[in-house]
């Protein structure tokens, strides 16, 4: 049972710095504003409340972004991020601009190998956008540390589109990704792929990993911050850290009854993926995986689960676990976590890329 609101504020504040607490406590407040008892969402209300940033072609600080529709079936999107050299950032006028756009999209492979990372942003599936500023700012870092490309998954989100939309709409960057020549790089001019996501979206990585891993394409990597997983039976964390350090059981259990088929429960395979009704990855080529768990986060122990199950069927598993960290730790660079993590993330794509 939750603990109450001032008792857990106070918890908040003793372990985060107060820019931290004061961003996730609007989002909390924001979230619950948003979600209706009977399961439907206040859309137009989180369209105009989300603080978003257009792309920016002239770069910001040596990195350039562009939106792209890749599905037009369906409207999906992505932000598309990379580094720009010094004599391009000088460039003014809107030519000048689109052109350097243009020219990168019909361009040719890399020599050099050049890591890919396609990204799915948070939001427990019903919020946030590619444009959200945590998620641009926080694509912008991915770029600097990797020195390669950021795709920004733009997918559909719940309770408009349930499952499996957002996982479709991940395969389809992944496919859309492999068939552009100018994310080919290195020897054999190969897409150096790799999978990353925070909440709801290092869920979405896992799942677009498993597919690829079941129809042969190789990805480099999987990041997965605080990744969302779930079930039927409460874990030890969540019991203790209920309604604690920002969000609540009831909050997770609404995401999940919004994004999940509707007759489906919490051990469906998309929530709880090596529960009772999920499947072994014993046999299959899965990819290594970098899994960054927050130890105040109440999911700790469904994310140290998964990351055991990956290892008990014989996977390359990078766990780092911050036991002092919250959820959100890695949108804001004002704590140690957010540093140290930034350079295992560095240090993971560099020992992957070849």
């Amino acid at each position: 049972m939750a603990g109450s609101d001032e008792v857990n504020r106070n918890a908040c504040k003793t372990v985060v710095p107060l820019h931290t607490w004061v961003l996730i406590s609007n989002f909390k407040v924001s979230y619950h504003m948003l979600r209706r008892p009977d399961g439907t969402f206040e859309r137009d209300l989180a369209e105009y409340m989300d603080r978003r940033v257009p792309a920016n072609p002239k770069p910001v600080e040596g990195v350039s972004s562009f939106d792209h529709v890749i599905d037009p079936s369906v409207g999906l999107e992505a932000r598309i991020y990379r580094a720009v050299a010094g004599n391009a950032a000088a460039a003014e006028g809107a030519a000048a601009l689109t052109l350097p756009i243009l020219e990168f999209l019909g361009g040719a492979p890399s020599p050099d190998p050049l890591p890919v990372i396609i990204f799915f942003h948070g939001g427990s599936f019903a919020h946030s956008a590619s444009s959200t500023t945590i998620y641009d700012n926080l694509c912008r870092q991915f770029v600097k540390l990797s020195k390669g490309v950021v795709v920004s998954v733009n997918y559909r989100r719940a309770p408009e589109h349930r499952y499996p939309c957002a996982y479709d709409d991940g395969w389809a960057a992944l496919k859309w990704a492999q068939a552009q020549p100018f994310l080919r790089s290195g020897e054999g001019a190969r897409l150096r792929v790799f999978l990353a996501g925070d909440s709801s979206g290092g869920n979405i990585a896992h799942h677009v990993a498993v597919r690829a891993a079941e129809e042969g394409i190789k990805i480099h990597g999987n990041i997965l911050l605080n990744a969302m997983f779930g079930g039927n039976e409460r874990t030890e964390s969540e019991r203790r850290l209920d309604g604690k350090y920002f969000v609540t059981l009831q909050d997770r259990d609404w995401y999940w009854k919004a994004y999940l088929p509707e007759d489906a429960d919490r051990d469906h395979p998309a929530c709880n993926p090596f529960g009772p009704n999920g499947r072994r990855l014993k046999g299959l080529p899965f990819a290594k995986s970098l899994i960054i768990v927050s130890g105040l986060d109440l999911t700790c122990d469904r994310q140290l689960g998964y990351a055991e199950g990956l290892r008990e069927d014989g996977h390359d598993v990078k766990l780092v676990h911050r036991e002092k960290a919250t959820i959100g730790f890695y949108l804001l660079s004002n704590t140690d976590h957010y540093h140290e993590v930034m350079e295992e993330i560095a240090e993971f794509v560099r020992a992957n890329l070849l």
